[in-house]
């Protein structure tokens, strides 16, 4: 796609891999073992423009588009697959904020947002409600200026570092209509977290339950009108798929990049392993996988910037194939490293085990499926 790319696209990808050389990829093996957090690493990556990608210039975003928003995901999760993860999702609540906020919403909470000093946790799935997010049972109860937040929210990145959480909750009926997007500061009265959630992957962000209790916070908090934050919900992960497919991409296509230097390496039976037909063909079907997920994420990204009808469908589409075919190459790449690949050291097992909940969140693939199938019949 070199050659499609503008002058300035170029440069942005020059500089986010030159970032994620340094700051990223000689620490993600480390970070995952410790669990470690890298808070210097995102405020560097703040100051690079990437705490706001797409949130607009005048308190402090990059105002860049979809497109330009793949482009960098996949290069920052060639260096770390679970960092790369979590500024999509601080991406996207600074989004949401920028997108739905009003003026005084917008100066209040982007300037820290978009530099990285500040972050944001998306507040959606509860312990009884993940796909059928229209079923959460949080209840956000008015009491004259102030809304009194109650209920669990579970499976939230950042949760306990983050200085904003965006929470939706039930302000009025059952089902998507009743919910609204709530902002809720750190540090307000009744809001505790649970214990860091243990995990086969994305060790290097803190995962934890999101437990409010009699919190209150003013009116003034609320996006939009009462009863819009499914809506909101959704709008955000439409953009959140498309940066989960490509931070997949690019996890994948650093296990493939590790796996072309290790056959050529490795000898088996007298040969080279990359001179064996099966390898061959394996390395073939990773590459051509991966460029297909590629062009799919690149066509749903520029489905989102140009406002397309069917943008939706599209980055359902993407989200669903491109972390299939992600996981899949980079357990090929595992496969093909044998037991070497088994081991923390080669960094292969990580891509893998932090790549197998892409297919999980944001949507897991089969609501993606349902999404696509159910456009095609026209529900």
């Amino acid at each position: 796609m070199g050659n499609a790319l503008t002058e300035d696209q170029l440069a942005i990808v020059d500089a986010v891999r030159e970032f994620t050389a340094t700051e990223l990829a000689p620490f993600a093996n480390e970070r995952d073992q410790t669990k470690q957090f890298p808070i210097e690493a995102l405020e560097h990556a703040g100051r690079l423009g990437l705490g706001g990608i797409y949130v607009r210039e005048d308190v402090g975003g990059s105002e860049l588009g979809r497109f330009t928003a793949a482009l960098i995901f996949e290069e920052l999760a060639r260096g770390d697959t679970a960092i790369a993860a979590y500024l999509s999702i601080h991406n996207m609540v600074a989004w949401m904020i920028d997108r739905y906020g009003d003026d005084a919403q917008r100066e209040q909470w982007l300037p820290a947002l978009t530099t990285l000093v500040d972050r944001g946790s998306y507040c959606l799935t509860e312990p009884s409600a993940g796909s059928d997010a229209a079923a959460i049972t949080t209840t956000a109860r008015r009491e004259g200026d102030e809304y009194v937040l109650n209920g669990v929210k579970q499976f939230i990145s950042g949760a306990g570092s983050s200085a904003v959480y965006l929470v939706f909750a039930r302000t009025g009926e059952p089902g998507s209509r009743g919910i609204s997007a709530i902002v809720v500061p750190a540090g307000a009265s009744g809001l505790s977290f649970g214990p860091d959630e243990k995990k086969m992957g994305w060790n290097a962000q803190p995962t934890r339950q999101v437990v409010l209790e009699d919190v209150r916070v003013p009116v003034g908090n609320r996006l939009g009108a009462e009863g819009d934050g499914f809506a909101i919900a959704m709008s955000g992960l439409d953009g959140g798929r498309v940066n989960i497919a490509a931070c997949s991409i690019g996890g994948a296509q650093w296990a493939l990049d590790q796996t072309l230097r290790y056959v050529q390496e490795r000898e088996t039976f007298g040969h080279p392993l990359g001179e064996h037909q099966s390898v061959v063909f394996t390395l073939a079907d990773m590459a051509t996988d991966l460029h297909a997920a590629r062009l799919l994420v690149h066509d749903a990204a520029e489905a989102l910037d140009a406002g397309r009808p069917d943008a939706t469908s599209r980055c359902a589409m993407a989200k669903r194939f491109a972390t299939d075919a992600a996981f899949t190459a980079a357990n090929s790449a595992l496969q093909l490293h044998g037991g070497y690949g088994y081991l923390s050291e080669y960094g292969i097992e990580r891509v893998v085990r932090d790549l197998r909940v892409h297919q999980i969140l944001e949507g897991t693939n089969e609501i993606m499926r349902m999404i696509v199938g159910r456009r095609l019949l026209g529900r």
